[in-house]
């Protein structure tokens, strides 16, 4: 259908018709927080820091209570200045967003137009294909042998119409990344046109000296934007906190579509108090450290495919035998009050993610997980 026979049947419609290809993308489905019969069912669904949040960062949205009728400051001045500091990073150079998934929007509806295209991991964060399908670009998805990002896979699939390069380093849900040299001789191979994204919502947690998050190529680079957020290794994920360190060029650009008061004066009093918090976040690195790589042996163990992670959760690959699929294995673990996260959806039918929780949880899924592959 042409242009212009769309624009005529939608003038013509009987009612309003969204733009084409928007009732094509398909409405995000989270995870379940909820299984019938059981009561208060534990949630590993999400990602979520299971030891909360920093009791500053808590401190200070109870002390926010007196500036509701207040708006906030649309330049977010302190929590720009803490992360500023914190991360060595110019701060004007910073934009901030109601989480990474505002950021990632305004990058697409910056610079695609009908018939560019975005190129991505075959299983990349929905988000970047979601916002991009939203502008009417076509979505590439790049092969991912061993679940992990291939630099040459990606670099097939860029051509003059390729606006922008997204890489969740590490990824969701595989838990895989990609080091600091395989990132730049990514960068170097791009048109200069191209903008390269770099998603590090797992960052904190990778403990390869071979990894680079990304910034110290950003500040020399003109095109490559590095995102961060606060929900997860800081626990802020009900507040919508995310940030992005950007060539002034593009920064600025974001900044004339970024919605003038989009993070309220709660989330950026938390996020400077959980920044400032090190003793809370040591505290969920540590977990990880020690609980990741003991549940990713005890599954193993089981005959289960344990993709390596770097992130605070794992990928788990059941068997395609009856009564031993990834969708039974869920099922079962719901029945005992243990809620981890599908990922058919993200064309991993066979496997589950489970998010790295406290020494009883992680227990209690190797346990549950045990009994199911016995049964």
């Amino acid at each position: 259908m042409s242009d212009t026979t769309a624009l005529a049947d939608r003038a013509a419609a009987a009612r309003p018709l969204p733009k084409p290809g928007i009732l094509n993308i398909g409405a995000y489905v989270p995870g379940k927080a909820k299984v019938e019969g059981v009561e208060d069912p534990l949630k590993l669904s999400a990602n979520e820091n299971v030891l909360g949040s920093s009791p500053k960062a808590k401190a200070a949205y109870l002390g926010a209570v007196d500036s509701l009728h207040l708006y906030p400051d649309g330049r977010a001045s302190g929590l720009r200045a803490a992360i500023a500091e914190r991360y060595r990073l110019e701060p004007e150079r910073l934009v901030f967003g109601c989480g990474s998934d505002e950021l990632f929007q305004m990058l697409n509806l910056m610079f695609l137009e009908p018939g560019d295209n975005i190129v991505q991991g075959q299983y990349g964060f929905g988000a970047y294909a979601t916002i991009a399908r939203a502008c009417q670009a076509e979505v590439r998805m790049a092969p991912e042998p061993g679940y992990r990002i291939d630099v040459d896979e990606i670099l097939k699939l860029v051509d003059g119409r390729t606006r922008l390069v997204f890489i969740a380093n590490p990824g969701n849900p595989t838990g895989t990344y990609i080091g600091g040299e395989a990132v730049r001789r990514l960068h170097a191979a791009l048109p200069p046109s191209v903008v390269l994204v770099l998603d590090g919502a797992y960052a904190e947690f990778v403990d390869d000296p071979a990894y680079e998050d990304g910034t110290d190529l950003a500040r020399t680079a003109e095109n490559v934007v590095v995102t961060r957020t606060f929900s997860k290794l800081h626990g802020l994920a009900a507040l919508r906190v995310g940030w992005a360190y950007a060539p002034e060029a593009i920064a600025a650009a974001m900044e004339r579509i970024r919605p003038p008061f989009n993070i309220n004066i709660p989330a950026q009093l938390a996020a400077v108090a959980a920044l400032e918090d090190e003793e809370f976040q040591v505290r969920s690195l540590a977990l990880m450290a020690q609980w990741r790589p003991w549940l990713a042996q005890q599954l193993g163990g089981l005959g289960l495919e344990v993709v390596p992670s770097a992130a605070n959760f794992l990928l788990v690959g059941f068997p395609k035998t009856p009564g031993k699929t990834a969708k039974e294995a869920g099922a079962y673990l719901e029945s005992r009050g243990l809620i981890v996260r599908g990922v058919a959806g993200y064309g991993l039918p066979d496997h589950l993610r489970i998010t790295i929780g406290l020494e009883e949880h992680n227990r209690a899924i190797a346990d549950a997980l045990a009994d199911f592959m016995r049964a």
